[in-house]
């Protein structure tokens, strides 16, 4: 993954949150760390990587799995070990453009996790609103986990019932009375789950639309954290982070001038964020003539 903005490896962290190894290639026990997370089907998040792998990673990536009896095994260094199913590897890199060898392309799934302008907007969008109206994020988040439970559902009821089909197939299905009450009640079920997402789509549509009055500050703030990420350009030591900028812009919101206005309180927000970028590139300009 590549993950300038660390977006990536935080997701991992959240999503793998029981017995996540975290490890670089400097690290000492690499392998011992490896060889235990193998074997016990845990993940492992290995972060910091350059251009070049470790010849020691390659069989796992290309899952030179071999069987000892009916055991799976892999050679991890000189030691073989067993191969558990579950065992997942995440590699992340810093470099924003990195150039790797089509062995290594083929040998990994690489995916681009650097950060966009609209999904910097997205993700200022929820921090100001959260700071301003918790009660609005909070319920915006909710409507989010009951979205994907319905679907969930949906899904294993669409499942249900093929299954239900393909048992019945060659036989009246009127006639098979569990295969009736089954295509019954998944009916009453669909549409109770259907009327839910629609109460929920309309309170997401109403949400969205205060959201829209805080959509400015995003925008703008978006708009500088790109132009700040030009700065190498002058000079490659003035390289700044995403969780720098962030808060930044959370101090810049708590440092606002109090007032009872919004459309006051979104130019106060902005204007902060504008003064400290002004601030930051003046000291760099007096920097770079010294």
């Amino acid at each position: 993954m590549i993950d300038p903005q660390g977006q990536a490896s935080k997701w991992i962290k959240n999503m793998e949150k029981e017995n996540l190894s975290i490890i670089k290639l400097t690290d000492p026990d690499l392998l011992r760390t490896l060889e235990n997370s193998v074997q016990f089907g845990w993940p492992v998040l290995l972060e910091d990587v350059g251009e070049e792998l470790d010849p020691s990673l390659e069989p796992l990536l290309l899952r030179k799995i071999f069987k000892h009896g009916t055991i799976d095994m892999v050679q991890l260094g000189d030691s073989s070990i067993e191969f558990n199913k579950d065992f997942r590897l995440y590699i992340t890199t810093k470099l924003r453009n990195p150039h790797y060898l089509p062995e290594i392309s083929t040998k990994v799934s690489l995916l681009n996790f650097m950060i966009t302008p609209e999904g910097l907007e997205d993700q200022l969008l929820g921090i100001v609103v959260a700071q301003e109206r918790p009660d609005l994020e909070e319920a915006r988040q909710q409507l989010i986990i009951q979205t994907a439970a319905n679907k969930k559902s949906l899904q294993e009821l669409e499942d249900k019932i093929l299954f239900t089909l393909a048992q019945s197939e060659g036989s009246n299905i009127l006639e098979n009375e569990e295969a009736t009450e089954v295509l019954d009640s998944s009916k009453f079920l669909v549409d109770d789950i259907k009327a839910k997402q629609k109460v929920a789509d309309e309170t997401t549509a109403n949400i969205n639309k205060s959201r829209e009055s805080y959509q400015s500050v995003a925008q703008r703030s978006s708009v500088l954290f790109f132009s700040i990420t030009d700065l190498p350009n002058v000079d490659p030591m003035y390289q700044y982070s995403l969780n720098w900028f962030i808060n930044l812009f959370l101090r810049a919101i708590q440092q606002r001038q109090v007032t009872c206005y919004l459309f006051q309180r979104i130019l106060n927000n902005s204007s902060l964020m504008h003064i400290k970028i002004i601030k930051l590139s003046l000291f760099l300009k007096i920097r770079k003539t010294t």
